[in-house]
This record gives structure tokens, C-alpha cells and sequence, in this order.
């Protein structure tokens, strides 16, 4: 999400830079006819170190004529400056607003073209265009035309924009000194999924389809005008002219994509262009993904296996790489409870040869991250719903949020709590607990907690459609009120359910893996004691064998048990 240094040069910065600034956020689009319900879904994992997660929340509102938005940078809080307010506003809920359009981004940075006089950044142009489109054909529209009037001061970014009908990606870049951006936007075709994970994506760009491509008239002119490209217009490619491919972009980047099409492909990449429809496996492209051939490039997006369900598509965010050459649980770096987790930073180096962790799609340092589904045969009131968690998603469960709800249950309020402020009543801190619980004990606890997940999701599944049948019969009956009052009291209701199940899980979870320890449990649930006291069974798992044998490798010598001399 965050970069500090552009540069053509990433994979020799990529050692330099903060791990903050790299390899980070992750979006899956899913389009209307790749879904089981027909619902169009975007996923969005917003990781950055220094990132409180809460859901932001701006209702609808009217402006007297000549009103200013002050506006602030996303990332980093500093004023920026003022530019016109339009006289209505959208609500917004999170990434989504009032007519279920949605916008999320992951940033590839590029080629060092920001203006830094711009006073939009890409989070600032997501949410002031999400208070002023109706539609994905809109805010890709409003998008472009404020960082023309205002500048745009972030670096590449490639933009997830969807409504309840069509999911596009868009990818921009800035200008330098200049207003306005050069951008390419590609509607993604029914049926299909795409992902993007900070890294440029879209490769050739079909100039002729004006119906699924939209482009501003000097993407390829400008990049001749700044010596980026000299061929022509036929043979451009965006992402190898502002961001071209370097190890880090593939491993670090491109690698999460090929995990999500791996996972959703069924372990196949089915797709069609111009030259009609083609089927590799997914293994075809392990080189691509795993840095060793730049030229071997991913399709921009694929037909699933199947119709994808919610569950499964959140399932996707959860991912570490299991069951492939880069599995994060396997190696010595697991440690003895498989944690599919490296801290940062990324990079190492030992006996001048330099090395890198996986980032997968699911890490430790999310603020927030959401799925939101747009439902197209439910009136806006009722069809939005941003499915919000917070902190890591292989251990956090997803709450729905109707984006028409009148305010923002207490637990991911605003303003309670903040990186450097703990809040007993923000689900953040709450997850954040439970989840580093789990890390000490990955193996043991993450089940449990993946179990815990399914069954408050399941329970969401059931309670939202129970609602959207009473808010549609509240509507159809002229009550709004009512019908508004209705979906708010749900979002309150499960996100307070969710917050008190976690707290629940801290306690319960201490006491059964305590220092490594797992106490016994009878069928009952109760735990097995000595008869008479309160003086537990426990089991002591045996330690993995790859991590005794890195330990043997380091020290075996001195920790062998050797028979003394007589």
C-alpha cells in the first residue's frame, strides 16, 4: 500500500526500502456470472505495520454551494489541501457506498512519475469518488477527471472498481510535473476472476474494444514523450513500460495471484482473448511466480473451476501457499508449530548471498481487509454488503455491514482505539490478541480458530438472508425507516456476537495450550482431571521433524546425549 522510492531499479531498492512500504495489499474481483448467487464480490486486504483497523463511515449529506473538502493523505495523515465539494454526497461504508460500488487498490509504485504538488492521493480519490459514482463506468470517469483538475501525488496504483452489474480493473500512474494521470481500465468478462497484488497487471490493451477498455488518449504518447517506450501502439504494454517486472515483482507479487488462480482454476488457468480460448496449467507458470522468468507472464484473469461461493472466495484471503513449492508451513522458518509467517523484514542476507521470505495473501500485518458483495436483484438499500474483518485474515472472521446501515457498531467505530491506543472495546485489539495467541501455536490453534470462523460466518450467511427478506417486505411497503433500522441492527448485532466470541476464545484458548501444553477434554467439553482435584491431563505433542533436524544441523554436537566416560 504505502511506497516512499519509485524506481525502475526495484529489485536492487527492494533491499533498502522499509517492509512497510512493500509487497503489500491484495484484491480478488469476481464477476457476476463467476458467482454461485450471481453477486459480483472484490476482496481487499489493506496491510500495512502502521494501519489501525476500523470501518470508516460517511453518510449521505447535502453541501451549500461553494463548500471545500479538506483533504488528507491516506497513508501518512498530512494535510494536502482543499478541492471543490459537489452538492450531494453518497454514504460510504468502508470501501463501498449506498448503490454497491466498490473500490479497493493494491500499489505497484512504477516508474518515478508522482507529482508531488498533486493534492489527490489514491486513498483520498477512492473514497471522495465512492461519495460521487453510482456505478464502476462513473467512478472510473470521476477518478480520472479529479487527478486531471488536482494532480495526483501517489505513485502506480491498480484499482479495483465494481458495481452490482461489472467489476473492471484499472491501473494509473501519475504525470510527474504534469496534471492528471496515465490510466488503461479493463472490464473483467462475466464469468471470470481476476487478482491483483501491487504489481501491474495489464499487459497488451485492446484498443478497439471501447465497450470493456477505457484508457486515457495519451497512455502510449506519453510514455514516448518520457523515453519509456518507442514501439508501436499495437505492441505497448502497460505494466512493462511504469512497472516493469523485477524478481520481487514476481516472487512478492505476481506469486499471490498465482496462488489465488491456482486455488480458483482448480489447478487450471482457463481464459480467451483475440485469439480465442486457452487452457495451461497452473503449474505452467510456477516459473513466472516464482521470479525466474518475466517473459512467462500470467493471464490478466480466468474462468474459475467452479461458481465460487462467499466462503470461498474469503477462503482465498486466508491462503499461505499450502500445498505448493512455496508452502510457508514447511520449512525450518515455520518453526516447531508450522507458522506460516516470516516478521519483516523480507530480505536477508547470510554470507554475502541474499535471500527472501514468501509474502502470501494472508499476513500479520493487516489493518483491515473486507470482501464486498454486490447484489444486483436486491434493491441498493438492502443489496450492498461489505463483509468486514479485522487484523490477519487466516485468523479473523468477516462480519457483514449493510452499506446502508445508519451508524457503525461500537467495535469498529472510528476513532476507538489506534495503533498506539488499546481499546477494550475494539475488535481489533480483541482479534489481535487471539491472533497472537495463535502464532505461538499455529499447528494446534489455528484449526481451532478456522472452525471458529466458519460457524460465525454461517451464522452471518443465515442472518443475512432472513434480513434482506424482511427489509425487502419493509420496503416494497413504503418503510425505509423501518428497512434501514432493520439491516443497522443486524450489522450491530453480529459484529457485537463476533467481538464477544473472540473475547471468549482468549480465555478458552490460554487454558487448554498453555506453555505448550494441550489439556485433555472430555465429550462433555469439560477437561480431564484427576478424580477429586482440579489438576489436569495434558498431551506434549511431539516437535516436527524438520524443525529438530534444523536444530541437529546447528547444534547437534553440543546438545547430543552422549554416555560419560568410566
Amino acid at each position: 500500500m504505502k511506497k516512499t522510492l519509485y524506481t525502475l531499479c526495484a529489485i536492487c531498492i527492494a533491499l533498502l526500502m522499509p517492509a512497510d512500504n512493500l509487497l503489500s495489499c491484495t484484491n480478488l474481483l469476481i464477476s457476476r456470472g463467476a458467482s454461485v448467487d450471481g453477486s459480483v464480490m472484490v476482496t481487499y486486504a489493506a496491510d500495512s505495520h502502521s494501519l489501525f483497523g476500523e470501518l470508516y463511515f460517511k453518510p449521505a449529506a447535502n453541501w451549500p454551494t461553494g463548500s471545500k473538502i479538506d483533504v488528507y493523505n491516506w497513508d501518512r495523515g498530512n494535510y494536502q489541501g482543499q478541492i471543490a465539494q459537489i452538492p450531494h454526497t453518497y454514504q460510504t461504508v468502508g470501501n463501498m457506498n449506498q448503490y454497491q460500488v466498490i473500490i479497493t487498490e493494491t500499489t505497484f509504485g512504477g516508474v518515478n512519475l508522482a507529482n508531488r504538488n498533486g493534492l489527490i492521493d489514491y486513498g483520498s480519490l477512492i473514497y471522495i469518488t465512492l461519495q460521487r459514482a453510482k456505478s464502476a463506468r462513473e467512478a472510473i470517469q470521476i477518478m480520472t477527471s479529479l487527478t486531471q483538475q488536482y494532480g495526483y501525488c501517489s505513485s502506480g496504483e491498480s484499482f479495483s472498481i465494481a458495481d452490482k452489474n461489472e467489476v473492471w480493473i484499472m491501473e494509473m500512474i501519475g504525470k510527474g510535473d504534469q496534471l492528471g494521470t496515465v490510466w488503461v481500465a479493463i472490464r473483467i468478462p462475466d464469468g471470470y476472476v481476476c487478482a491483483h497484488a501491487n504489481q501491474s497487471r495489464i499487459h497488451k490493451i485492446p484498443f478497439n474494444d471501447k465497450e470493456n477498455c477505457l484508457y486515457s488518449k495519451d497512455v502510449v504518447s506519453f510514455a514516448r514523450e518520457k523515453g519509456l517506450y518507442s514501439g508501436s501502439d499495437e505492441d505497448f504494454s502497460f505494466c512493462d513500460t511504469y512497472n516493469p517486472l523485477d524478481f520481487s515483482g514476481m516472487r512478492g507479487c505476481e506469486g499471490r495471484v498465482w496462488s489465488a488462480f491456482n486455488i480458483l482454476g482448480g489447478g487450471t488457468f482457463t481464459w480467451e482473448d483475440a485469439d480465442g480460448v486457452h487452457t495451461a496449467a497452473a503449474d505452467d507458470y510456477l516459473d513466472f511466480a516464482m521470479g525466474y522468468n518475466p517473459d512467462h507472464k500470467m493471464p490478466l484473469y480466468i474462468k474459475p473451476a467452479e461458481k465460487v461461493t462467499l466462503s470461498q472466495v474469503a477462503n482465498v484471503m486466508r491462503d499461505h501457499y499450502e500445498g505448493t513449492p512455496m508452502d510457508m508451513t514447511e520449512d525450518p522458518g515455520a518453526g516447531v508449530s508450522r507458522l506460516p509467517y516470516r516478521w519483516r523484514p523480507m530480505t536477508f542476507t547470510v554470507d554475502g548471498v541474499t535471500y527472501t521470505h514468501e509474502r502470501a495473501i494472508a499476513t500479520q500485518q493487516t489493518g483491515f481487509w473486507l470482501l464486498g458483495q454486490a447484489r444486483s436483484w436486491l434493491p441498493d438499500e438492502v443489496g450492498g454488503i461489505e463483509w468486514f474483518g479485522v487484523d490477519d485474515a487466516g485468523t479473523s472472521p468477516l462480519t457483514p455491514m449493510y452499506t446502508n446501515i445508519s451508524f457503525v457498531p461500537e467495535w469498529f467505530r472510528e476513532g476507538n482505539g489506534s495503533m498506539v491506543e488499546y481499546s477494550p472495546t475494539a475488535a481489533f485489539w480483541q482479534v489481535n490478541k487471539v491472533t497472537h495467541f495463535a502464532y505461538l501455536f499455529y499447528d494446534r490453534v489455528a484449526p481451532v480458530l478456522r472452525e471458529e470462523i466458519e460457524k460465525h460466518q454461517d451464522f452471518c450467511l443465515e442472518q443475512v438472508a432472513k434480513t434482506d427478506a424482511m427489509a425487502v417486505k419493509m420496503l416494497n411497503a413504503g418503510n425505509r425507516k423501518m428497512a434501514v433500522d432493520l439491516i443497522s441492527e443486524t450489522s450491530n448485532k453480529l459484529a457485537e456476537k463476533m467481538f464477544n466470541r473472540w473475547k471468549e476464545l482468549e480465555n478458552e484458548l490460554l487454558v487448554k495450550y498453555m506453555d505448550g501444553n494441550i489439556k485433555r477434554v472430555n465429550e462433555d467439553g469439560s477437561y480431564v482431571t484427576r478424580p477429586g482435584t482440579t489438576i489436569p491431563s495434558v498431551d506434549q505433542p511431539q516437535q516436527r521433524e524438520t524443525w529438530l533436524r534444523a536444530i541437529v544441523n546447528d547444534r547437534g554436537e553440543t546438545l547430543k546425549v552422549v554416555q560419560p566416560k568410566k
